[in-house]
């Protein structure tokens, strides 16, 4: 699910984890310098301490000579200052091939040299630092975001709002060298669909409770293959399950099987139907299945309506009419995940003809891009009730918009 847009978003948090990193320049390592008088190699604690042993090892070699320790044997005294001097040599040598190897001294640098062991034990140390996001660290791998969010099916006004709220959450951010970029940008990008998708929520369950000793209608609306037959019988079987009385309103006169297909889905659930004969007026059977409903104080009634194109006037018409004759309480758009743009245009064609009151989206489990969800969403400014995500009954998800975010981000 939405394998697509996770692709797309971690390529955007690779693409400004690489500009942080490329922008993160570590503090130069302390340079190793040596003088030739021996005093200024002694001020390094114990790697000093060994030159300077060496050195009053030969002071006093050369203390013993005079007292008569050694005589005056000139051979031995010249033996002596000579292993001081190649001793020392040696411990020059070692400490310059280590320092050669950790890094070359720069010829350019204008700071004072720091001075540190004979040895070279010491090593460069490499300070804990911070980078600053702006707005040009931020260009570039923004407009990446938001060309993935529209290749992801989102509208364009959606994945600008998106883009904003991520520049507005990462700008001036301090990220600490050594801190993964990738928790930062998916925290961002986490917030920023939520806030999109909790806009407008509303909880079904709660509504229908709501209105006890009344009879709830609601009103199932859209195009022709998208699961709206599927998913009215859905909301019933979850409706009885919750033990409230249904009953449905066959009023898809229009498409050849139509009623046929909803008399089925109802036989199985033990739901009364309501229905007329094909190319019958629609207003008039879903009028009839009201008073039903009411007379025989029924919980809730589930209109059925033909599956029409947002372009189709006259079937727009024809909604208009059944909402106006038997006004609904809840007029629910039902279409496609898969369907991407489309659907977002559709939601907003319905929404100005019979004001939706919210929305089911199938087949969630085929949707790669998650772009549909988002934007029907904030075009609408209505909330997504259910995600239909199978062909059983009980294959209906009452929208969450963490569960939701979470399924964008989780492995």
């Amino acid at each position: 699910m939405f394998g697509k847009l996770k692709e797309k978003l971690a390529s955007f948090t690779r693409s400004l984890d690489k500009t942080v990193e490329e922008k993160t320049v570590p503090l130069d390592e302390p340079e190793i310098v040596f003088e030739d008088d021996a005093d200024a190699a002694v001020a390094d604690g114990a790697d000093g301490a060994a030159v300077e042993d060496i050195a009053k090892d030969a002071a006093g070699t050369a203390e013993g000579a005079d007292s008569g320790v050694l005589k005056s044997d000139a051979e031995k005294e010249s033996a002596a200052n000579a292993a001081l001097i190649k001793d020392t040599a040696e411990i020059k040598d070692a400490v310059i091939g280590q320092k050669d190897q950790e890094k070359a001294p720069s010829a350019a640098a204008e700071s004072k040299p720091e001075k540190v062991g004979l040895f070279g034990k010491a090593k460069a140390l490499i300070f804990d630092g911070e980078v600053i996001l702006d707005d040009k660290d931020l260009e570039g791998p923004l407009m990446e975001l938001e060309i993935a969010l529209l290749e992801s099916d989102l509208a364009l006004s959606v994945a600008d709002a998106v883009v904003a709220s991520v520049k507005e959450q990462l700008r001036g951010t301090r990220k600490r060298i050594g801190k993964n970029t990738g928790s930062i940008v998916e925290e961002a990008l986490r917030n920023a669909i939520f806030e999109v998708m909790s806009a407008n929520v509303f909880d079904f369950d709660e509504f229908v409770a709501g209105r006890a000793g009344k009879t709830v209608h609601i009103a199932f609306v859209g195009i022709n293959g998208t699961g709206k037959t599927t998913s009215i019988a859905k909301v019933a079987n979850r409706l009885q399950k919750n033990g409230y009385s249904v009953v449905i309103a066959a009023g898809d006169t229009f498409r050849a099987g139509a009623i046929d297909q909803i008399q089925i889905h109802a036989d199985r659930l033990g739901i009364k139907t309501i229905r007329h004969q094909e190319g019958s007026d629609p207003a008039a059977v879903i009028y009839d299945a009201l008073q039903y409903a009411k007379a025989h104080k029924t919980n809730v009634l589930l209109s059925d309506t033909a599956g029409r194109m947002h372009t189709n006037v006259n079937l727009m018409a024809q909604l208009e009419k059944i909402c106006r004759v038997s006004t609904p309480d809840l007029i629910i758009f039902v279409d496609e995940a898969t369907a991407g743009n489309d659907a977002v245009e559709r939601a907003s064609q319905f929404n100005a003809a019979v004001p939706i009151s919210g929305t089911i989206l199938t087949k969630l489990d085929a949707d790669s891009k998650g772009g549909a969800a988002i934007s029907i969403a904030s075009i609408t400014q209505k909330p997504i009730l259910f995600f239909g995500v199978g062909q059983e009954y009980d294959d209906l998800l009452k929208f969450d918009p963490e569960w939701f975010v979470q399924k964008i981000f989780e492995d």
